[in-house]
């Protein structure tokens, strides 16, 4: 696929069709060339926010334990082939796909085929969806939007036969706080690798946190905001090429599990005072000002709303401007400032 080659009024109605939940009343996929046009464009921006949830699972030291990858909802393949390529197709032995549309299916599985040839790739068969056989890792991506009332309840069933999960989405207010449900309802079960440094609740449900919701940025990739062929697309299609936001959470089984490490606290524990509390995550991105910058900053103490004066720290200051990294720091603080830190090491 090239940029000449594209399908641009597929591409509208595509577009159209996912700010309507189109999936929910029925497939929106007509073609093998509606799927390939997504994947150049759509499905690449999907692709790099997969990159950064990736780039942090790097930098939490997590890897997966199951040599099977299952990607629920596929669409094009985006997510399963982001993911065989950051870990090398070494570390698995097959991808197992599905999607409401087999034209969906049949084309991610021929496009991972082509970029992994060493790996088993296949579409999953009616009996294995109603089988108890194990997931292994589950890949969901972008479909919450999307889904009817017996669709989630189908895919909650499928979390149970996971043996670890990533499941990244828009970074909207209303589906990241329905994905945080979802997180939470894993508590008893799963153990949380990211984007929490705890194991508590989310705290975004407290009273008083109804606004807020958990969302981060991606960068997109070095020279696209230059790139003329972006810029068109951007343009059409009304997206921010700046503004990749989205929202996460990445859980393992904690059955086989070994213990979480001691910074981060376990499920049904209080949170714990913020001098005591290790590692803390920012949510969305810093605000900048002429004197200081404000986060929110979440972890085993809960939410706070956190200052840091440029003269406390004007390393800290740019560093938490200019960084492409997921935003993890170890905080020195002051009550509600900020008096240094250190970025998690990568």
């Amino acid at each position: 696929m090239t940029w000449d080659e594209l399908d641009w009024p597929a591409l509208d109605r595509l577009r159209d069709g996912f700010l309507r939940g189109g999936a929910a009343s029925g497939h929106y996929w007509q073609n093998a060339s509606d799927l390939a046009s997504y994947d150049f464009t759509y499905g690449e921006r999907i692709g790099w926010k997969w990159d950064h949830v990736l780039r942090e699972l790097r930098l939490r030291g997590w890897s997966p334990r199951s040599r099977r990858i299952f990607d629920w909802g596929c669409g094009s393949g985006i997510a399963g082939r982001r993911v065989v390529e950051f870990f090398g197709a070494a570390t698995f032995d097959e991808l197992l796909l599905w999607d409401h549309s087999p034209v969906a299916a049949d084309f991610a599985a021929a496009a991972a085929s082509r970029a992994f040839p060493s790996l088993q790739v296949s579409p999953v068969t009616p009996g294995f969806l109603a089988s108890d056989e194990p997931l292994g890792l589950l890949l969901i991506s972008h479909v919450l939007n999307e889904l009817s009332v017996d669709a989630l309840a189908s895919l909650r069933a499928m979390l149970e036969r996971a043996d670890a999960m990533l499941w990244v989405e828009p970074g909207t207010h209303e589906i990241s706080r329905r994905l945080g449900q979802i997180r939470d309802a894993l508590l008893p079960t799963h153990r949380v690798i990211a984007p929490c440094t705890h194991q508590l609740g989310c705290p975004m449900f407290r009273d008083g946190r109804e606004r807020d919701w958990c969302h981060f940025f991606a960068p997109p990739p070095a020279g696209i905001h230059a790139d003329s062929d972006w810029v068109k697309f951007g343009q059409r299609a009304g997206i921010d090429l700046r503004s990749l936001p989205y929202a996460f959470f990445a859980t393992e089984r904690t059955a086989a599990s070994t213990d979480a490490p001691a910074s981060i606290a376990r499920a049904g524990e209080t949170p714990v005072p913020a001098e005591s509390v290790e590692l803390s995550r920012v949510i969305g991105r810093a605000e900048h000002f002429k004197p200081y910058a404000r986060v929110l900053s979440c972890d085993a103490a809960g939410l706070a709303d956190l200052e840091l004066p440029k003269r406390a720290d004007p390393a800290l200051f740019k560093q938490l401007e200019r960084t492409k990294s997921p935003l993890l720091y170890h905080w020195h603080r002051e009550g509600n400032k900020i008096v240094g830190g250190e970025p998690l090491a990568e």
